[in-house]
């Protein structure tokens, strides 16, 4: 029978199962014809099972449905849901044994026919991944996950800006949004840390701040030591608002900061083809380009790993000039070969 809960929209089915126990689980699906199709199925299925012997076959739907079950506790699990909607069209019925290299490659092509672009592809791709490696590696589901292979993306993109275009800039911004950016230049957190910063994470006699581990990119817990312009920029921010940082009125700073009052200020500075989020590209430019090592530059910017960090690396090639001068060429007094050699002076 079909019945629904008080706390979902969803159809669920129960039924007592051919070897007699029972089955009371969710369709995934708030269309009654729909959910009466998958019970239908489920009960097909079961027999098969029990009447001709064999293992259960499992639906990308049921697959994504344990998915999200299991998966509270993650950031992106709201990600996650959003790409399971965009495949259901393509997957939903699919039996997890049906889903190949052929049909990951027709989600693709779909993907590419709406517009969509590699590096969103990807990360879409990566969800899908995960989910049949689980069904494969931890739920028993299927023996083999299908391969899925990245598309090229284009390189990172890198857009900083100098110190004299970044005063313009702060110049023309509104009081909060000028608060915002240049703790952004002073510290290079991310947008979301910024907003989301509260006085309790902040120690101004100490001279740093915290980004905890559910809020880190990393998901790891960051410590971010303030320089002086920092922390006299937050002692100035004292009294604004009683538990965040940064506040708009007697209001914390909730939404976006590439609002259209940044994107107004950009125009009137002079600045194009430039995000919130690169600030932080300039904070760390600036860093590589007035000699911070890249380790620490990594520990500074709460990376996992080398890979960001390596992408300002090009900005300071001065770092290189020790290893360079290990290797002089060879040359004679005046400078110029002798009998097609060349001799040290």
């Amino acid at each position: 029978m079909l019945y629904k809960r008080k706390t979902s929209k969803k159809w669920w089915c129960r039924f007592t199962a051919p070897d007699g126990r029972e089955v009371r689980q969710s369709t995934g699906t708030e269309d009654k014809r729909q959910a009466q199709e998958y019970e239908d199925r489920l009960k097909a299925e079961l027999w098969r099972i029990d009447k001709l012997g064999g293992k259960p076959k499992y639906t990308w739907q049921e697959a994504c449905i344990r998915w999200v079950e299991e998966s509270g506790h993650k950031r992106t699990l709201d990600f996650d849901i959003d790409v399971i909607r965009r495949t259901a069209p393509l997957l939903g019925q699919c039996a997890l044994d049906d889903i190949d290299s052929h049909k990951i490659g027709d989600v693709m092509r779909e993907m590419m026919r709406s517009g969509m672009k590699n590096a969103s592809i990807n990360r879409l791709m990566a969800v899908i991944r995960a989910i049949l490696r689980k069904a494969e590696r931890d739920w028993g589901w299927i023996d083999h996950a299908a391969t899925i292979k990245r598309m090229k993306e284009p390189a990172g993109r890198i857009r900083w800006i100098t110190r004299e275009e970044a005063g313009r800039l702060l110049d023309e911004l509104p009081d909060h949004l000028e608060a915002a950016a240049r703790f952004t230049l002073d510290v290079g957190l991310r947008a979301s840390n910024v907003t989301g910063l509260k006085w309790n994470d902040v120690d101004l006699d100490r001279r740093v701040c915290w980004v905890k581990p559910d809020d880190s990119k990393s998901g790891r817990a960051i410590g971010v030591p303030l320089n002086n312009a920092a922390v006299v920029l937050l002692r100035g921010l004292r009294g604004n608002h009683q538990e965040y940082v940064f506040s708009y009125k007697g209001n914390p700073i909730t939404g976006q900061l590439s609002t259209k009052a940044f994107r107004g200020a950009l125009k009137r500075a002079g600045i194009s083809d430039f995000r919130w989020h690169d600030l932080r590209h300039t904070w760390a430019s600036w860093h590589i380009q007035s000699g911070t090592p890249l380790h620490a530059l990594k520990e500074l910017g709460g990376w996992s790993d080398y890979k960001m960090v390596l992408r300002y690396a090009h900005l300071a090639p001065e770092h290189l000039a020790e290893y360079a001068e290990r290797i002089n060429p060879i040359r004679t007094v005046s400078g110029t070969p002798e009998n097609g050699k060349e001799k040290a002076a």
